[in-house]
């Protein structure tokens, strides 16, 4: 019996979807609730599984190509077997073109080449250091002598996953589409910039304290809540809705004419993955301990690099917080979330003299940044809220003690 697979219902705010990746092909076994198609949006990658077990059948929309909500994408064949395997005599010929295959595709240096040639060795077997698995001569050397290639000096970092890899020396492109997250968050940091009147103000922040604080009871925190390790972003959100419920038009938003005023803090948190920027929301953050936030922020992370995160989970939100100082960030203008009013951006804890007391001294600061949209916020109420925001993060005891 033939089951149409379908692409699943869309939300309201996603108008289609992208077939990304068909994970079987025609005349492939599948069992029932296995994985068979993903489907990207501009939100979320949703996952596509086997109503049955069966035979995928025919594929009607390939990769790369749009589907709406509840469009058929192919067919599977509910109870079907999949065709036994050639037989081995068939396949030994395949088998046997495999290494010549292999060897004209391992990349050798010329001198390498004239060393595994005169050598007698193999090129097949001669295991690539060089960039993107090239053979360099000293690769062949080695495996004239039986002996391993020493590891390069210096590695440099890995590159993204969509990013290619080119030897050094050529001249080629390569062009690969933007995936519909990429393309997304793309449009809306434009439209950002083009329909508000955005600003930046900046203010420092002697991380010290709180250093000293999580140096002391980091220990105590992780065997005491399960492993969640205490990390400086918990209090940063703390201290962000402390400051939102002291300057509640920083957490508005504007709709048309109207201002938004919102009663609760739905904090959201930008974080990387290989498909884009996404900005997970931590609902009701206002309620939530130094625990449940540093968990949450560490389960939406993991979520993010498996590309698992619901569009429940980044929908809504009213003021958003990005840490560029993972990535080293000094200094930066982050460009604000709409329909929200602000965004803090957070940078690299750096070493610096202060002036402390008439005294020079070496702290460690951090650089913040509010950016806002200057159509609702004045700058008072911008510049009040950043220092509040210091003010709290300098003197951790004041979020206990309420002033």
């Amino acid at each position: 019996m033939a089951i149409e697979i379908k692409a699943p219902a869309f939300p309201e705010s996603v108008a289609d979807g992208t077939v990304a990746t068909w994970h079987k092909k025609p005349g492939e076994a599948v069992k029932r609730d296995e994985l068979i198609v993903d489907i990207e949006t501009d939100k979320v990658v949703m996952e596509v599984l086997a109503e049955a077990d069966g035979v995928v059948g025919e594929i009607i929309k390939g990769e790369g190509e749009t589907v709406l909500s509840g469009e058929v994408l192919g067919t599977l064949n509910a109870g079907a077997v999949a065709a036994a395997p050639a037989p081995a005599a068939a396949a030994a010929p395949a088998a046997a073109a495999a290494p010549a295959a292999a060897a004209e595709d391992k990349i050798l240096s010329p001198a390498a080449r004239k060393i595994a040639d005169e050598a007698g060795v193999d090129r097949n077997s001669i295991e690539g250091t060089g960039k993107g698995g090239r053979v360099t001569k000293e690769d062949a050397v080695a495996a004239a002598s039986g002996k391993p290639a020493a590891a390069p000096a210096a590695k440099t970092a890995a590159p993204a996953a969509d990013a290619p890899v080119f030897a050094a020396g050529d001249r080629v492109e390569k062009r690969v589409p933007m995936t519909r997250l990429r393309a997304k968050v793309a449009q809306r940091l434009v439209e950002a910039q083009s329909s508000m009147a955005m600003l930046t103000t900046y203010n420092e922040v002697n991380m010290k304290p709180i250093m000293d604080l999580r140096a002391k009871y980091k220990d105590l925190f992780e065997k005491k809540h399960n492993g969640v390790r205490l990390g400086f972003m918990s209090f940063f959100v703390k201290a962000a809705v402390e400051a939102l419920k002291r300057q509640p038009v920083v957490n508005a938003s504007i709709d048309g004419n109207d201002i938004v005023y919102h009663g609760y803090q739905d904090i959201g948190v930008a974080v990387s993955s290989d498909r884009g920027l996404v900005v997970p929301v931590l609902r009701n953050a206002e309620f939530m301990s130094l625990a449940e936030i540093e968990g949450g922020i560490a389960a939406y992370g993991r979520k993010a690099k498996e590309g698992k995160l619901t569009i429940e989970e980044m929908t809504g939100g009213t003021f958003t917080i990005s840490n560029g100082g993972v990535f080293g960030s000094l200094l930066s203008s982050p460009i604000v979330n709409p329909p929200q009013s602000a965004i803090l951006g957070m940078h690299k804890i750096q070493e610096r003299p202060m002036a402390v007391n008439g005294q020079v001294v070496i702290l460690p600061m951090m650089y913040l940044a509010l950016s806002y949209d200057h159509r609702l916020l004045d700058g008072k109420e911008a510049v009040t809220f950043l220092v509040t925001l210091k003010d709290l993060l300098e003197d951790p005891a004041r979020l206990l003690l309420d002033i």
